[in-house]
């Protein structure tokens, strides 16, 4: 059974000036993402999946899944507010070579226990056993926690194969690794900030931000905790965190990171409204920092 492992970005969407998806510039960074990283997981809050059309999250998906070429495996997030549409992103992830999908918690309302169980069983319906289902647990995103039950449940009931944990509480990873973890249902960090720590509780693999302009530092940080050079990987952990410091120079972390990639050369491109490209001042805020970190020339 697939789980995933190593260093998988939440990538970013490329968007042009108008508002369309730019799959010239987003065929560029799968390229550049598939040769630093070990995984790709995409249509999520990085990449702006919920402002998209479900056909463009299909063209989005179809793109990657056949950009990457089988380099890397492609998790696509699959989550909307309501079951229906998701089932039908299941499957089509699943029909165009996705390794995997995730969902975050259903949106907008606030649901019952029962009604996000009768959710992910939907979406696990909707793979037929083709791709593992995750349950991505974002309450800032879904709009309300998911407390440990919840996650067995969704794990027992419903047949979830795993969990991205986005909560930023390592305690509640320390929680799924000790009581939730084991060879059919997957851990995932949900963030670089942490990963020394959750990569000594045992999980396999993290899912960070920066990695979309950066890459190169969170697989050798990767490396370093998963070889068990502790020593190297807090060093490492300390410079990564300091990077993340940087993403707060914009008014979100996504703006950020579409200013970093463009700072670096690698695609120019643009958020969907209605977010607002970083200001010149905001991009020259995080020029002067990556310059003083050694991280671009200047």
């Amino acid at each position: 059974m697939y789980q995933m492992y190593g260093v998988v970005p939440p990538m970013i969407t490329p968007f042009q000036e108008n508002g369309e998806v730019d799959f010239d510039s987003l065929k560029t960074l799968v390229n550049f993402l598939s040769e630093h990283v070990d995984g790709l997981f995409i249509n999520g809050s990085y990449g702006g999946g919920v402002l998209m059309t479900e056909e463009e999250r299909k063209a989005v998906a179809e793109t990657t899944v056949n950009t990457a070429a089988g380099r890397v495996p492609v998790t696509v997030h699959v989550g909307t507010a309501d079951s229906l549409s998701a089932a039908r992103l299941v499957d089509h992830a699943a029909s165009c070579g996705a390794t995997a999908v995730a969902a975050v918690g259903p949106y907008y309302f606030k649901h019952s226990k029962d009604e996000i169980v009768h959710y992910y069983t939907a979406l696990v319906e909707a793979a037929r056993g083709r791709v593992p289902v995750y349950v991505y647990n974002n309450p800032q995103f879904q709009g309300y926690p998911m407390d440990l039950d919840l996650i067995r449940q969704l794990k027992e009931q419903a047949g979830v194969s795993g969990v991205k944990d986005a909560t930023f509480d390592i305690q509640t990873m320390a929680k799924y690794m000790r009581l939730l973890k084991s060879d059919t249902f997957d851990v995932a960090l949900g963030t670089e900030a942490m990963w020394l720590s959750a990569c000594v509780l045992g999980c396999k693999a993290f899912i960070p931000g920066i990695a979309n302009a950066f890459p190169e530092i969170c697989k050798k940080m990767f490396e370093e905790g998963i070889s068990g050079d502790y020593e190297a990987c807090r060093k490492t952990q300390f410079e990564v965190n300091e990077m993340r410091e940087i993403m707060y120079l914009a008014r979100s972390t996504q703006l950020a990171i579409y200013a970093m990639l463009e700072i670096r050369g690698i695609v120019s491109c643009y958020p969907r409204a209605p977010f607002i490209p970083a200001t010149a001042e905001e991009k020259a805020h995080i020029r002067n920092r990556l310059q003083s970190l050694g991280l671009i020339e200047g």
